[in-house]
Formats: C-alpha cells, structure tokens, sequence
C-alpha cells in the first residue's frame, strides 16, 4: 500500500518506520518551510488517533519559544498526521550517553530553559509528566527547548504514566499531578547532569521506594547546587517548588551566588559544544533546508511567541478543526508560519548554528523499525570554548561526525572514534594547564589575558577530510597545540582512517605494508612525497626544507608509535602525508597526495580498491 502523504509537503527523507505510521522530514510546497511530519496510516487504532487528538488538545494550549511547536493535526480517511516544528537542537539523553557529565553552568542552562517551557505549560493548566533527557533538547546555540507532550494531563489529574526514573514518588502512587510533579522530575535530570548518573537506579519495587522514602544523595552533587536539588526532590509534592516558574526563580539565585553573573553565558557555550559533538547528526544542511524562525533558534520569544500564538487556536480545537479540514487541513502560502502552531515534536532535525557551523538531527520514534539506509553524510562542526577553571581556550576545534551509516552500533563506534582526536586534545591541554611550574599561579594569570592576547594558551585544531565512503573514511586532523603562554604551538598530524561497514580503525599498520614501516622503507618512500613549502621564509633554497618520513632512528628502528600513528591519509587519488614541525622547518601541512600506481608497492593489499570504490 501506497503511503499517503499531506498534498502541500513535498517529503525530502523518511526519519522513522513503525508499525502504525512513520516520521518524514518534508519541506512546505509554499515557501520551503521545513517540517516534521509524524503519519499514523489508515490501520491505526482508534486509541491511536485519540493520542494524536489529545497531544493536540494539551499542547494547544501552550505558547512558549522553550517548547516545540506542532503547526497542526490532520485527519482524513487515510489516517492522521501531525506537522511538526523542525528544532535545531540535539537530545540531552545523546548528550548525556556521549559526555557523561555536564559543567554545572551548561546543566543549569539547559535545565532553566526546559524550565521555561514548562513554566509555560504549568500557567494553562497543563503538566507534562515525562520530563526526561529524551524529551529536551539542547539547541546548537546551547538552549533548551522541550519536546513530547504525548502523555501530558490537565492539572490535578489522577498520575499513573511516566518514565520510572524520573517519577515523583505522587505518580508511584497514582496520586493527582500538579506542576510540582514536573519539577521533582525536572531535578532528577539536572541531578543526572551534573553527577553523570541518575539519583536512583534500582528497578521496580526498589526504584519505587527510593524515590518514596530513600535520603536524595547529595555526596556527588557539587556542593553549592545541593539545597536547589535538595529542595526540587522534596519526597512531599507540598514542600518542593509550586511550579517551574518558581523553581527557575531558585535556580538563578543559586547559580549567580554559585558561579558569578555571568554563569548563564558561559554554560551556554559548554552546552553548545557538548551539542555539538554528538554522533547521531542529521544535517539540514545536507538536505539542502534550513530551520525555520532563526530568532527561535536564537531564543527571540517575540519571534517564536507570536509563531505559537496564532497556533493556539487551532491546535487547542483538536480534531474538530482538523477533522473539518480534512485532507488538505495544511495551512497553504507563504504565511504557513504564521497561520499554522501548536506544540510538539516527534522528530526534531537540527540546521546550520553559530557554533556547531553546521546541522544535527536527533528523532525518536515509538517503537520505530531503524531507518531506510541513505547515503553517508559528514557534518564538521566548529567549537569554541572558553574554560576560566583551567584558562582553557579552545578556537574552532572541528568535530567530524558521519551521519546515515546503516548499522547504528558502528556508527556509534565510528564517531567515537572521528571525536577522540578532540576529545583527547582537549584532555591533555586541560592536564597542561596544571603542569608543574603552572598550576593555580599560572591558571589565575591566564585568565587576566584576553582571549585574543598572544600570550593566552589556544588549542586549535583543523581538519581535513579524505575518501569519505562507501567502505572507508579517513580524515586527517592537524592539532596545534599550544606550548605555553607566548610560547608557540606543537603541531601534531593525526589521521582516522576507519571501516565503515565494521565500525574498526585502521592505524598505518592496518594501511602500510610491515616492510615500509622500517627505516629503510620509510626513507624509499619519502622521496614520492610531493615536495612541502616551508613556512619559515628564511630557508628559501629549493630542497632545504623538504619532509621525510624517515627519521634518524637509533639502530635503524622504527618506533612503535610511528609505526601506529604515522599519518597516512587516504584520498580517492593517492595517499596524503601530515607533517609537523621538524627542526627549523615549520610544515604542519597536508602533502598533495602520493598517486596509487605510485604508492601502490607500499600498501596492504585491498586498501587501494576499499578507497576507490
């Protein structure tokens, strides 16, 4: 059977498959507006539908630029649809999964804004009672947004659902929910932020009388955030914050005494940069969209408050108005913004953003089969930090994540592997900040500098992209790390070569065959590399400053690290070597790549056809 679609959206990929329906990215016929449209088809339950009617009716009635908007519910005999706002943003449970921990700054930012959201819903009435990281998400300019209304109910309505970790001990008991419920689930995740783990993590009767009965441990809370998490998981529903408002009140005070006047700014950054080096990326960019409301991205309320508030209306009359509308219950033209609202989303699909330089997507689909394959994608995403602890100054560092890889576990170990080049590098600046003869000295006189001052230490860290598929990735980084305060940099090529049907990284070893990772053939290959300008001008001689990879080896052996770590960077043309700092010779640059029917001698065999396929 044919899948039916909404007439005025042109569909662009499928997100999602399940038994009752799917999730598309679709682009408005009118004016290009990007959207997310969840389909249940014609075989779907009537419970179904009254799930999609009921979404309708609690998130109609909510107007905030901190919750995701649904533009409308459709009926007609062939099923129901919601249109959705396409977010930029990435889910805080990928956030969590990949850092572990947040600083306390990006955990307060990203539990303020989600705050906000709910503050909105709590003023009409309405309790979303699955708080949880799935269900907000964190924007590539480092706010929060909240999504999924699914099992939302008016105030003071019996509460038996919600996601076990995160219930008030109320919902255990199936006693009403009020906006203090939302609050004690919003500070078990600001708890799971801040520690890396989740207050209470038993299972069924035991998880129930932890949160019922069992002291909060506050041991792995950083001490100045103790009495806001104290207060927000209050055991009584009384004695916890009336409502989102209230506790966001609380939570600003704690955070300007904790963490100074400008914590909200900084957490800001931080939480951009943990958005940004996710592994599940969808780029908008790729498919040629961009994100609708750019000032809602940006957190213009003005903007996104008067998007919501035309849509309230319509989404607040539910299946009545849809259902009159019938097939085309799609706002048409170039106001579908404007004329369209509600909120939602199923699916939420990130574009092109100040710091992430580019687009990331997370969706979730309930009980969705994995999607359809498509091609690889690569998204790099520039991040830049400023860490006051540590005098830390990180400037455009480049993620490289790869999108769209069919298995889901390999593309986890694939993009684990593509960010541990930055993570590692960010690691070991952090550990330099302390070395000795630095330390807290040091540290307090980093931060007296300017960010632009040449004496502040700077990591940078560029990359360049190889043969990107279908059966290999390899992409290069050139990381410059800084020495000391005015002091220079130490470059250090590193290339990620890596399988892209088992998830497995290839090291020079897995590329090279064993006889050219010795002295004597390392010194035969070096003279097919293509020549390397100096970047020193005083050494203008032709041949003065030309790279070997052959280097002055005591009893002619090659060491281990080299012959792991070499830096061969596979193209779909030849190999590219990376060379660093030698001697008085300054490279730190990419070769113009080595030609397969030259190179072809010194590889594995097999390697060349992976790259060329």
């Amino acid at each position: 059977m044919t899948d039916w679609r909404i007439p005025e959206f042109d569909e662009v990929r499928e997100l999602g498959r399940g038994a009752q329906g799917r999730v598309v990215l679709a682009r408005h016929a009118g004016d290009g507006t990007p959207v997310a449209i969840k389909y249940l088809t014609a075989a779907a339950t009537a419970g179904d539908r009254e799930g999609f009617r009921h979404e309708a009716r609690m998130l109609g009635r909510v107007t905030s630029p901190h919750v995701t908007r649904l533009y409308r519910l459709v009926e007609n005999e062939q099923g129901a649809a919601l249109v959705m706002e396409a977010v930029d943003g990435a889910s805080l449970r990928e956030i969590l999964a990949r850092h572990g921990a947040l600083e306390p700054e990006a955990a307060l930012t990203v539990l303020k804004g989600s705050l906000l959201g709910l503050a909105a819903a709590h003023a009409v009435g309405v309790v979303h009672r699955d708080y949880k990281p799935a269900n907000v998400m964190v924007l590539a300019d480092g706010r929060s947004k909240l999504i999924d209304f699914g099992i939302a109910t008016p105030s003071g309505a019996a509460s038996g659902s919600g996601t076990p970790f995160y219930m008030a001990p109320e919902q255990w008991n199936r006693k009403p929910a009020s906006p203090a419920t939302d609050v004690y689930a919003a500070t078990c995740v600001f708890y799971e932020c801040v520690t890396g783990h989740r207050p209470f993590e038993a299972s069924g009767a035991a998880l129930m009388a932890q949160h019922g009965t069992a002291p909060v441990p506050l041991a792995d809370v950083p001490e100045p955030l103790r009495p806001l998490v104290e207060h927000g998981m209050a055991k009584e529903a009384a004695r916890r914050p009336p409502g989102a408002a209230a506790f966001v009140a609380e939570l600003e005070d704690a955070a300007r005494r904790a963490y100074g006047a400008d914590w909200e700014q900084r957490g800001l950054r931080a939480a951009a940069v943990a958005a940004a080096a996710l592994a599940a990326l969808f780029p908008l960019a790729a498919a040629g969209l961009s994100a609708p409301g750019a000032a809602a991205a940006a957190g213009s309320a003005g903007a996104a408050g008067s998007a919501g508030a035309g849509a309230a209306g319509a989404g607040s009359a539910g299946a009545g108005a849809a259902g009159s509308a019938g097939g085309g219950a799609v706002q048409t033209g170039a106001g579908f913004l404007a004329k369209a609202g509600g909120v939602k989303a199923v699916a939420a699909v990130v574009g092109a953003a100040a710091v992430a330089g580019g687009g990331i997507a997370a969706y979730e689909t309930a009980k969705s089969d994995p999607p359809p394959p498509r091609p690889i994608a690569l998204q790099v995403a520039s991040t830049s930090l400023v860490n006051n602890q540590n005098g830390l100054v990180v400037d455009k560092a480049q993620y490289v994540t790869v999108s769209n890889v069919k298995d889901p576990a390999v593309a986890r170990k694939v993009n684990a592997a593509l960010h541990k080049p930055v993570d590692d590098a960010i690691a070991r600046y952090a550990q330099h900040a302390n070395a000795p003869g630095q330390g807290p000295d040091f540290i307090a006189q980093q931060r007296t500098y300017p960010t632009n001052d040449p004496r502040r230490m700077i990591l940078r860290i560029t990359t360049e992209i190889g043969v990107r598929g279908p059966k290999l990735l390899s992409v290069g980084y050139m990381v410059a790390n800084p020495v000391n305060a005015g002091g220079g940099h130490i470059y250090d090529p590193i290339v990620v070569t890596v399988d892209l049907t088992t998830g497995r990284t290839l090291s020079a070893k897995d590329v090279l065959l064993p006889s050219t990772l010795t002295k004597a053939g390392l010194t035969r290959l070096s003279p097919l590399v293509p020549p390397i300008p100096s970047s020193t001008p005083d050494y203008p001689e032709p041949g003065h400053c030309v790279p070997s990879l052959a280097q002055d080896y005591a009893g002619g052996n090659v060491p281990e690290n080299v012959l792991t770590g070499l830096p061969v960077l596979l193209t779909r043309t030849g190999v590219r070597f990376g060379f660093a700092n030698s001697g008085e010779c300054g490279y730190h640059l990419w070769s113009d790549p080595v030609a397969y029917p030259k190179v072809g001698p010194y590889l594995r065999p097999g390697v060349q056809a992976k790259a060329t396929a």
